[in-house]
C-alpha cells in the first residue's frame, strides 16, 4: 500500500480523508502499517476531541443516536448496563434519570466522555414533574397514608 505524508488535521475534509485511510490499512492487514495506522489514529482521535460536541444532543438524544450509529437495540442496553428491560425503557423515554454508574458504563461502552451524558434534560415524570433537572427525578419523597409529605 502507497504510504502518503501524513500532518495534522486541519480541516474537516482532511479528517474524512483520514479515516477512510486508516480503514483501509486497517481492513489490507498489513504489518507494514502499523505504524501509519497509529499515527493516523492519533490524529483522529486528536481531532475528535478538539471539534465533537454533545452540547446539541441531551443526554438521551446522544444515547439514541449512538444506539443507531452502532446498530443497537433496546434489549441491548440491558445487558451493556445490567439493568431491567423496564428500566431501559423508562430511560429511553425520559421517565428516569440516568445513574452515575450507568453514565459510567455509556461512557466506558461508547468511548466518549462522562460529561457528554452527565447533563442535565428534562423528563416527563408526572410524580417529580415540577423538578427541572433530571438528576432531582429520582428522589421519592416518605409520605403517610392520606399522600402527605412526611419531610
Amino acid at each position: 500500500m502507497k504510504t502518503e505524508k501524513i500532518t495534522v488535521i486541519k480541516s474537516q475534509e482532511q479528517y474524512t480523508a483520514y479515516c477512510n485511510l486508516l480503514e483501509s490499512y486497517v481492513l489490507s492487514g498489513e504489518k507494514s502499517s502499523q505504524d501509519e495506522i497509529e499515527l493516523l489514529t492519533l490524529l483522529i482521535e486528536k481531532w475528535d476531541e478538539e471539534h465533537t460536541t454533545f452540547n446539541d444532543l441531551n443526554p438521551i438524544e446522544l444515547l439514541k443516536s449512538l444506539m443507531l450509529e452502532n446498530d443497537l437495540k433496546a434489549k441491548d442496553l440491558v445487558e451493556i448496563l445490567d439493568l431491567s428491560k423496564g428500566t431501559i425503557s423508562k430511560i429511553l423515554n425520559y421517565h428516569k434519570g440516568l445513574s452515575k454508574d450507568t453514565i459510567r458504563k455509556l461512557s466506558n461502552h461508547f468511548n466518549v466522555t462522562q460529561e457528554a451524558f452527565n447533563r442535565p434534560y428534562k423528563l416527563k415524570n408526572e410524580v417529580n414533574k415540577h423538578f427541572k433537572d433530571a438528576s432531582l427525578m429520582n428522589t421519592k419523597k416518605e409520605m403517610d397514608f392520606n399522600g402527605a409529605s412526611l419531610a
